[in-house]
């Protein structure tokens, strides 16, 4: 089993940034694929980014490359997602996610283990 916890959600304006941290504990972190996905209301869930085990490896979704990005650090079990350029579509919860077997898939049902999820509010 890995336990996700994300934090760092919040209301933001317009343009402004924000940095979302998913702490893991549990079974060993750097053996997963780690990833982001965001749900807004009314919605399905789609995947943000994600980076492999070793952070070698990011992918991104059209919407939010070049202006999100993601990382992780291995020896505090946790991995970041920095949002720059926030715009009204980014509002939705967040939430982190993680696999043993790609971290570039699109689709949620392919990650085994998630978070909670944090509210990300952008006020125009």
């Amino acid at each position: 089993q890995v336990q996700l916890v994300e934090s760092g959600g919040g209301l933001v304006q317009a343009g402004g940034s924000l940095s979302l941290s998913c702490a893991a504990s549990g079974r060993t972190f750097s053996n997963y694929g780690m990833g982001w996905f965001r749900q807004a209301p009314g919605k399905e869930r789609e995947f943000v980014a994600g980076i492999s085990w070793s952070g070698e490896i990011t992918y991104y979704a059209v919407s939010v490359k070049g202006r999100f990005t993601i990382s992780r650090d291995n020896a505090k079990k946790t991995q970041y997602l920095q949002m720059n350029s926030l715009n009204s579509e980014d509002t939705a919860v967040y939430y982190c996610a993680a696999s043993s077997v790609y971290a570039g898939s699109r689709s949620p049902g392919s990650w085994t283990y998630w978070g909670q999820g944090t509210q990300v509010t952008v006020s125009s």
